[in-house]
Parts: C-alpha cells; sequence; structure tokens
C-alpha cells in the first residue's frame, strides 16, 4: 500500500518535499514542493524541461515527470522540516529508459525473475577542502602516510560526527568512519541492503555530506582526483547476491569461501570491466586516479588492470573473505544509480555464460604486474572506456537505449574538456 504522504507530512512535521532524480552525469536535480501539493505529484509528477539537465533531449521535448516514489522518502536529519524523495522519470506516459534510476529498477526485476537480489554496500570517500576548492581545509593534516590519523579525524570531529549521527537516526546503521589515505580525506561506512535501497543512500549521503560541510564553513567533494600528488577518492562497492535469505555467494567448501556462481559473477564482471569503466569513472578526472603516479602516501590504492585475489588491495576485485567481493575500481564521481546497474547488468550475464575469471592472483599488481603476460588493462582515459561500453554487446543489450545517450553526452564533455583544457574539467567535476 502506497504511503499517504500527506499524512506523513502532517505525523512527521514535513513542510515541503525534495522531489529529486539524479541525472546520466549523477547531478542530484529537483523541485521544492509544499507539503499542500505533495498529493499531486505523487498522481502526476513534477515536470522538469530534461534538457536543462545532463539528459540526452533537445528544448522541443515535451515535459520529463519525476514521480517521487514514497518508499525512498528520508527526512533531513539536519532540516527536518524537509523529506527527499527519489523519482523515477517519465515523459509522454512512459518511463525514461535513459533515467539511472530507472535503469536500475529494471535490472533489479530481471533479477528477481528468478528470485535474486544483489546486496550492495559502498564505500564513500571524500575531502573536506576549503571553499574554493584549491586546497585541504585542515592545514595541520600534513603527514605523508596520513590513513587512520587520529588527530587530523579528531580535528573534524564535529562535522563527521554531524554526518554520522544523521546516518543513525535514519536508521542507516553505519558502523566506523575514518580518515583516509590523502591529507584531508575521509570514509563513512554504513551497513549494506539492496541494489536500490543502497543507491539511494548513496545519492541522498553525498547531498547530506556536502550540505553539512557547507554549515561549517567548509566544502566536500567526491571527486576522483582533486590533488595530484594526493590519493584521489574511490568509490568501493561490497558485492553479494541472494536468494531469499541465503547468499548464493558463500561456500564454505570452495576456495576464498566463494561459490561457483559468484565466480561466475566475477567474471562477468572483468569480461565488461573496459566498458564499466566509463560508467563507474565516467570523468576526464577519474583517469588521473586509475593512471597516477605513486602518491606522497606510496600508493595509489587503485587499479590498473582486469584482476582479482583474495585479500589483496592492489587488484581490482578483492575477496575479503566468503560469501562477498569487493569492487575497486569506481571512484568518487560514479553515479550511485549506473554503478550498481553496471555491476548487476555485467554479474548476471557473467552467470548466465558462466563466464570463468581464471584463478586469483596472489601478487602484489603494483610491484610486480608488469610479469604477467595477458592481463587485460583499464582504459587510459575517458574516451577509451566510452569507446570500450559503446563496443560492449553485453552492456549495449542490458542497458538498452541508455547506452547510447550516455556515450553520446559524455563524448560531448570529453570534447569540451578538450577545448577548455584542466581548469574547465576541475571545476565542473570539484561538485560531483
Amino acid at each position: 500500500m502506497t504511503p499517504d504522504l500527506e499524512a506523513v507530512a502532517r505525523e512527521r512535521g514535513i513542510r515541503y518535499f525534495l522531489i529529486s532524480y539524479t541525472d546520466l552525469f549523477g547531478t542530484q536535480r529537483a523541485k521544492l514542493v509544499p507539503a499542500s501539493a505533495i498529493g499531486g505529484m505523487m498522481r502526476d509528477g513534477a515536470g522538469f524541461a530534461g534538457f536543462a539537465s545532463w539528459l540526452d533531449m533537445t528544448p522541443a521535448d515535451p515535459d520529463v515527470f519525476a514521480r517521487p516514489d514514497p518508499d525512498g522518502l528520508i527526512q533531513l536529519p539536519w532540516k527536518p522540516e524537509v523529506g527527499w524523495l527519489p523519482a523515477d522519470l517519465s515523459m509522454a506516459g512512459e518511463a525514461v529508459a535513459q533515467g539511472p534510476r530507472n535503469l536500475l529498477k529494471a535490472l533489479v526485476a530481471r533479477a528477481a525473475e528468478d528470485g535474486l537480489r544483489m546486496k550492495t554496500g559502498v564505500e564513500c570517500e571524500f575531502f573536506l577542502i576549503t571553499p574554493d576548492g584549491l586546497s585541504p581545509a585542515d592545514t595541520a593534516d600534513r603527514q605523508a602516510k596520513p590513513c587512520y590519523d587520529q588527530s587530523a579525524l579528531m580535528r573534524r570531529y564535529d562535522v563527521i560526527t554531524e554526518i554520522c549521527d544523521a546516518m543513525l537516526s535514519l536508521g542507516w546503521a553505519p558502523y566506523q568512519n575514518d580518515h583516509e589515505d590523502a591529507n584531508g580525506q575521509f570514509e563513512m561506512n554504513w551497513a549494506y541492503d539492496d541494489a536500490l535501497v543502497t543507491a539511494d543512500r548513496h545519492a541522498f549521503f553525498k547531498f547530506m555530506a556536502r550540505s553539512i560541510a557547507e554549515k561549517h564553513g567548509l566544502r566536500a567533494t567526491f571527486m576522483p582526483k582533486p590533488f595530484a600528488e594526493l590519493t584521489g577518492s574511490g568509490c568501493h562497492a561490497h558485492v553479494s547476491l541472494w536468494r531469499g535469505d541465503t547468499n548464493v555467494f558463500s561456500d564454505p567448501d570452495r576456495a576464498l569461501g566463494l561459490s561457483q556462481v559468484g565466480t561466475h559473477f566475477i567474471g562477468g564482471v572483468m569480461h565488461a570491466a573496459q566498458g564499466l569503466a566509463a560508467l563507474t569513472n565516467p570523468t576526464v578526472n577519474s583517469y588521473k586516479r586509475l593512471n597516477a603516479a605513486t602518491t606522497t602516501s606510496g600508493s595509489t590504492w587503485s587499479p590498473n588492470t582486469v584482476t582479482y585475489g583474495g585479500n589483496n588491495r592492489t587488484h581490482m576485485i578483492r575477496i575479503p573473505d566468503g560469501g562477498r567481493f569487493e569492487f575497486r575500481l569506481a571512484d568518487g564521481a560514479a553515479n550511485p544509480y549506473l554503478l550498481q546497474a553496471g555491476l548487476l547488468a555485467a554479474g548476471l550475464d557473467g552467470m548466465r555464460r558462466a563466464r570463468d575469471p581464471g584463478p586469483p592472483l596472489d601478487i602484489n599488481m603494483y610491484t610486480h604486474g608488469h610479469t604477467l603476460e595477458g592481463v587485460t588493462r583499464l582504459p587510459l582515459n575517458l574516451l577509451d572506456a566510452l569507446r570500450a561500453l559503446a563496443a560492449d554487446p553485453v552492456l549495449c543489450e542490458a542497458l538498452g537505449p541508455f547506452v547510447p545517450s550516455y556515450v553520446k553526452l559524455k563524448t560531448q564533455e570529453w570534447e569540451a574538456y578538450a577545448r577548455h583544457l584542466t581548469q574547465w574539467e576541475r571545476d565542473t567535476t570539484l561538485d560531483c
């Protein structure tokens, strides 16, 4: 039964709703609607000009309508009179195929036909920087190896705990927060859930982190590589697949505790990795993280080859324990919905075709990767990744008409970067 949002608003003291959708570039678009009007928005949706955001449309196209999903309601902890609602896009009465949330929901439904659901958790890394975006905000954060630095973490106690308290109040079950490998960089972790729930929370988390940072006179950025000499921001995804209450990736009798099904799922992800990079590493700046020189900390902590192993962070896929794997390719600019959609599409294909990822590797890829023959490398730049996506029959079939729209707009972004050079790209990526 669909919740009555007007009644919910009266009960919770919500005066306004943000009806929000995420466009192809991961930017969140919204309209602020008084609670008294939410019934009409639930029925008809909020109208937008699709061309005005990053959607493959023209000014001549009719309105796009964003119909809110009441099950995704999140009351803003720092402004509780406002409720945030993720929305699904339609135009002329039909679902917009290029809408990232629509795309993920379609893939989730396809998996559900076989009784399967993917559960994921994401590790969102971000920097707290000066408002002008030029440097980390904490001038005392200067260690060469600042990861887990207790003092630097506590100097940002007010910001980090306000974000964590917000997640606690929302029932997300956050369980740890830390200073990451770069000066000014942090990571906050909350419990895994169904892929669509995680995507909605991921989208909201980025909005929340930026909003709370602004309250404290800071700027939060999920830009993959804001500073050339420092480690970039990843967005690692932990993935498992379930049938009812059974984790079908778990098999304690097999190597690394991963079932044959899980191995094939990984095989699918590895098979599609070059095209997936266009979704999980979607900016020009993304490839400065993937192909970076060694940072001041001594490691980039990012992959550049398509390999997997056990509890070894130098590979694109890490299996830290049985029943799940960690996908380490994605970065902070990843669209929350396209990250999940790409993993699910590639993994399901791997299961259908029983794709073999080969044996796991236990070597340090940073020091000995060059000794391996025949290892697939990740794209060197966004244009190569887009070409790989357009040429991948698996992803093109699974993602449908979304792919040409995405490739078209992202290629235009690449061309704009080529015209305007580095500063334009940095300025447009800083708030991703």
